[in-house]
Order: C-alpha cells, then structure tokens, then sequence
C-alpha cells in the first residue's frame, strides 16, 4: 500500500478532485458508506475489516435465537429491499445473507481489506495516516469509523472469573463447538439477547441456571411468517417491499419513537403491554414477582419477544436471583453460600457501547487524541466529527438515535449528510472540513437539557447511560433528526481553503 501523490497537486480548473477514502468496518454502515461514496463519484474507496466476512454485529453473533427486534422489511437499505425474509423479525442468518448479497451486487469485495486491523490513525499534513496490525501503512484524505456500537464484548467484573473449568464463552463469540444437550447450562445476564437465547437452550439443556442481576420489561413480540406466495410477490413486485419498508418506519417513528422521548400516552401503552405480558403469561405469583422490573418500561432498550417466559417456567429451568459472589472451577456461587454447579457459562452481557472505533489509537490535530478529546465525555457534533479530527466521520457516533429507530435508516441520513461535506473538498472549496468547538458544545448542551423529558432518565441504569449518567441518545423526534440532518449548517463548520496555487 503506497501513498497516492496524485492529490498533492492542485486540480485542473473546472475538475473535481476524486479524494482517497479509507471506511473502518465492513458492516452494515461500511458497506452503505463504501456505496454511496461510489454512486457520488468517488472511486478511490477501500474498507477496512479486522475479520475475514463481512457483516460486522450479524457475522460476530450468531447465537441461537437470533433475531432483530425491527420489524424486517424495515431494517432493510432504501435502495434495496428484501424479499426474501421468512418471518416480520429478521432471523439473524437471513440478516447476514442480505448484507452479504448487497455486498456482491455492489461489487464492494474488492474494496475490502479482510483480516486488517487499523491500530492507529494520525492526521499529519492535512492527510490521515493509518497503520495497521501487521505495520502496513496506508493514506487518505478522509476517514471514516463505521465501527459500530454493539462490537467490543463486555465480560462481567466477577471474581475468579477464568477459573471456570468448563466451557465459557460470550454470546458474540458463541462456540459452536459445544454441544448443549443434556448439559447444566448458566447464563448470565438478561437482556436482549437473554431472552433471545434462553428459550432455545432450555430445549436442549439437561438444566439451565439463568442469573438475574436486574429483571427487564418484556413486550409480546407481533411476529409472523412470510409465505412463499408472499415473499413471491414482493420479489415479481419490489415497489410493494418498498411501500411495506416505510409502512412500518412511519408506524414505528410515530409510536415507539415518540414513547422514548416523553409522549405519556403511548409509554403507557407500552408499559401496560409489557405488565399484561407478564401477568398473563408467568403463573407462579413468586417467579412473577422476581421477574417485575422496579422501573419505568423502556428506561433500559425495551426488549421485543416471546417464548422467554414460558422457558423460564420449564421444570428444567431456574431463576436464580440472589448476587453472584464468584466463579469457581465448577460453577458460580452465589451469596447466599450455593454453588450452582455447570457445564456450560454463557455471558450475555452486552457490549463497551462507548468505544467506538477504539482501542484503536487515533490522533487528530496537534497529537490530539481521541482518548483526551472524550476523556470527560463521549461526544460529538450532530454524531458524526469531533472538533480537532478534520474531515473525520463516525456513522452511528455519539447521541445517534439508536434507541429511537432502525440504525440503516439513520446511518443513510447521516451518510448523506457526509457526502455534503466531502463534496465541499471535490469542489476545491475546502482541503480540511471540521465541526467548531462551540458549534459542538452548543449542540450537546442542547442534547442534555432536552434530555430531561426522555424515558431513559427515569431512574435505571443501563447501556445507554455514559460515565457520567447522560444518555447517550436523542431526545427529539425522528423528524427533527431527518430534517436537520437533510443540510448540514456550513457556519458550524470550519473550512479551510486549499492553499493557492
């Protein structure tokens, strides 16, 4: 990988400059933005991918169960829909065979650089250099993280924690390998993908522990299957996936996206379906009642599904609520001094949802690193540059809309959004695009004292919340993050012009 000298020199007059562009991550915002960059103009792309697949979050968690909680002709690119879903909530393998078919169709294979880690990026001479694992070198003209929150395990801080003598792992390094028939099977932790998983390993295991630190709210999940007749239509026809694909953005931006951010009616709704689900599917007034949360549905993301309290109330499966103490070479012993003896230690305990690109070493104007930038708090301007990083991007940064909407949707507007400002460096009105400081500090300023009439400061703790106990979301409505998002506002910016000729 040589540097590109072609840039050094200024363009021709009247020609558009074609800048080389590096994208960290191969999944599903990398392969939007390497597609967008070429539907621009822009040939000079390559994506960096620390694996040996695409698929970023859906080739990293292949556990059983696996499903998205967003209805899936929505979770699907405005420019390619899917026929091909067997059920209104994707299954996992579906997901991944989708992104993996877009990759082809856009022959975005040969843009990619598998099993290449990026260690670190510098910004040195108006360009950024990276440098990856193996000690390669490669540089661009701009740079940007599609690494995704949902990417770095979170192990649990407990005491002897690799004595296990078992086998254990985490959800998104499932082990195929271990066979689950018959076996006592742990699992820690009870979100998402908890409720995902539990109800497929109770099938198989001969007992299965599930420990509770924290019970969750739990709505019915409304699936269906697609039949062959259906998924047949919509193939002969792709304007009816289109139609269903904003059918279901408009139900889901004017209800679940409107509850989080403080519309009472439709959060008791939701929390009225979620208390009916519980009262009405768990008998056992005793296990009910260590299943009922102590906080305001959807204070921590709201978890869609079924089938997770009928396994729990299996004569093979136990909810074990007392605090874990530690773990030992056979199993986890708790504080009331019993050993839960296992085979199996599965962790589902979620991810570090504020690395981002890191532990990546990134370095910005001045040697500035990102570490210090964020050492006080993870944030950004309008989620995607951080003042001090010249024409640096995230896709789904900081205060993203994650809690509010499908993560494709918002990756697109704000991969249009990017484009605006490359455009800026293409048209010779700009070699260094960066947000303002006050321009960023007056937009999270914002961001924080809308925050106060958000669902996610109700009183739980969770993902959402950063190390200071701000949630790291958006407090509006998903109009406003479109609209404002449709332009970006050139005076927040600072653009500086390349040097004459």
């Amino acid at each position: 990988m040589n540097e590109q000298t072609r840039f050094d020199r200024p363009p021709a007059h009247g020609a558009r400059r074609n800048p080389r562009v590096i994208v960290i991550g191969a999944g599903m915002s990398g392969l939007l933005a390497a597609i967008k960059l070429h539907e621009s103009g822009v040939t000079d792309v390559v994506i960096y991918e620390k694996g040996n697949r695409i698929g970023g979050t859906w080739r990293d968690n292949h556990y059983p169960g696996l499903a998205c909680d967003v209805p899936a002709h929505m979770y699907t690119y405005s420019f390619e829909p899917n026929p091909d879903y067997s059920h209104r909530y994707a299954r996992g393998p579906e997901i991944y065979a989708y992104f993996e078919r877009v990759a082809r169709k856009y022959n975005l294979l040969n843009d990619i650089c598998f099993n290449t880690e990026l260690t670190s990026a510098v910004y040195e001479d108006g360009r950024w250099r990276v440098t990856t694992a193996r000690g390669e070198c490669d540089v661009a003209d701009f740079l940007i993280c599609a690494t995704g929150v949902l990417h770095h395990p979170q192990l649990p801080d407990i005491p002897g924690l690799a004595s296990f003598a078992g086998s254990s792992f985490h959800t998104a390094r499932w082990d195929d390998g271990v066979a689950l028939a018959g076996k006592r099977v742990g699992i820690i932790g009870t979100g998402s993908t908890a409720v995902q998983i539990v109800p497929q390993v109770q099938k198989l295991a001969g007992h299965l522990s599930l420990f509770q630190r924290t019970p969750q709210w739990i709505f019915p999940l409304p699936d269906r299957r697609y039949g062959a007749a259906q998924k047949d239509r919509l193939r002969r026809h792709p304007w009816l996936a289109s139609l269903l694909r904003g059918a279901f953005s408009k139900v889901f931006e004017w209800t679940f996206a409107r509850a989080v951010i403080g519309n009472k009616l439709l959060l008791d709704f939701l929390a009225w379906g979620c208390r009916r689900h519980l009262e009405t599917k768990v008998q056992d007034p005793i296990l009910r009642e260590k299943l009922r949360p102590d906080y305001q549905a959807a204070c921590k993301r709201l978890i869609f599904g079924t089938g997770f309290y009928e396994a729990m109330q299996m004569p093979n499966a136990e909810l074990v609520t007392d605090g874990i103490e530690c773990i030992t070479a056979t199993g986890v012993r708790t504080r009331d001094g019993r050993l839960h003896e296992l085979d199996v230690l599965v962790f589902a305990t979620g991810f570090k949802a504020a690395n981002f690109m890191r532990p990546m070493r990134l370095l910005g104007e001045g040697g500035v690193s990102i570490d210090d930038a964020w050492a006080e708090s993870v944030q950004a301007y309008r989620s995607i540059g951080v003042p001090g990083f010249p024409n640096w991007f995230l896709l789904i940064g900081p205060n993203s809309p994650i809690g509010n909407y499908s993560l494709i949707t918002i990756s697109e507007i704000q991969m249009d959004y990017i484009l605006q400002l490359i455009e800026l460096w293409r048209e010779g009105r700009a070699d260094a695009i960066v947000p303002r400081v006050e321009a960023c500090a007056r937009f999270n300023a914002a961001l924080k004292a809308a925050m106060g009439g958000t669902v996610w400061v109700t009183g739980c703790k969770s993902w959402y919340l950063d190390a200071n106990g701000n949630p790291a979301m958006w407090p509006w409505t998903f109009e406003r993050f479109r609209r404002e998002m449709a332009h970006p506002a050139l005076a927040d910016f600072e653009l500086r012009a390349p040097a004459a000729a």
